[in-house]
């Protein structure tokens, strides 16, 4: 981070000074280099890792025996298992702020909110979680990408994909569900009504629009925008090798499964279920 100093400060003031860090934002956006970071610049001051991860939670859900019923495909996770997540999410960060209410402890985690991918965080809920997402000691960062970097993780990850230097990037999403991703989200762009290119053809990554939109969707939060101008030096390292001593706020088996039949229970019929994700970004 040395070589963007604007980032790297931000980045140290939050892992001295949060309580709750959560980087949102498309995959191949740099979320998972700006948790690595601060994992260990927090460990640098200090304090007591906690991560909450996407894709080291979600397995758990898959592998329940509710959540079995539920495989992901083509790269894409069940609406099913996203709701469970997102469900038991809420109730985890509750648990872990009476646990470990000391200080000392940094919970720092994603949330990349897309396609209904723990978008509960950013929802205002009457619940006992709501004071905890909406303290200002809980940060909401947005990892946004220039044009050039964002073509450089899309190409990285694609070269990762291939001869990955940790397992955790096999299960990075594809290329194919990134673009299916940003078209998704340009289409949320338009119905916020956020000014949008919709010329012909794939449209191109737009930092502005996607951060627009992630803007709204933490509306409801203390959100800090991270901007990524620098292609930063990664090609020796994994951003998922994370050096320093920490905990993962994981579910148990029957949290998971408890979960996965709590979303059943809500929305008992496919049509349902299919039109609340594809409105995901109302909060």
């Amino acid at each position: 981070m040395a070589s963007d100093r604007a980032l790297a400060g931000q980045l140290e003031r939050l892992a001295r000074s949060a309580r709750i860090v959560l980087v949102a934002g498309l995959p191949g956006t740099g979320k998972s280099l700006l948790i690595h970071q601060l994992a260990h610049l927090a460990a640098d001051a200090g304090r007591v890792i906690h991560l909450l991860q996407w894709d080291v939670a979600r397995p758990v859900f898959e592998a329940s025996p509710a959540g079995r019923r539920y495989p992901m495909a083509d790269g894409v996770t069940h609406a099913v298992v996203r709701k469970a997540v997102g469900l038991w999410a809420r109730r985890a960060l509750l648990e872990w702020q009476r646990r470990c209410a000391a200080p000392r402890h940094a919970l720092i985690g994603e949330a990349p909110l897309v396609g209904n991918r723990l978008i509960e965080l950013a929802r205002r809920m009457d619940d006992a979680t709501e004071p905890v997402l909406a303290a200002a000691s809980c940060r909401f960062v947005i990892a946004v990408p220039s044009a050039a970097v964002r073509g450089f993780l899309e190409a990285e990850r694609e070269r990762r994909a291939a001869r990955p230097l940790h397992p955790r990037e096999r299960e990075d999403a594809p290329p194919a569900v990134l673009k299916a991703l940003w078209r998704e989200l340009v289409g949320v762009a338009q119905a916020l009504g956020i000014p949008v290119d919709a010329g012909g053809g794939e449209p191109p990554y737009d930092p502005l629009v996607y951060q627009r939109v992630y803007e709204a969707l933490l509306r409801h939060r203390h959100a800090d925008v991270a901007a990524l101008q620098t292609v930063l030096p990664t090609s020796t390292f994994s951003v998922y090798e994370v050096a320093v001593s920490r905990v993962d706020l994981l579910p148990r088996e029957e949290e998971a499964d408890a979960a996965v039949r709590e979303a059943e229970a809500l929305f008992p019929d496919a049509p349902a279920l299919a039109r609340d994700v594809a409105r995901w970004w109302v909060v």
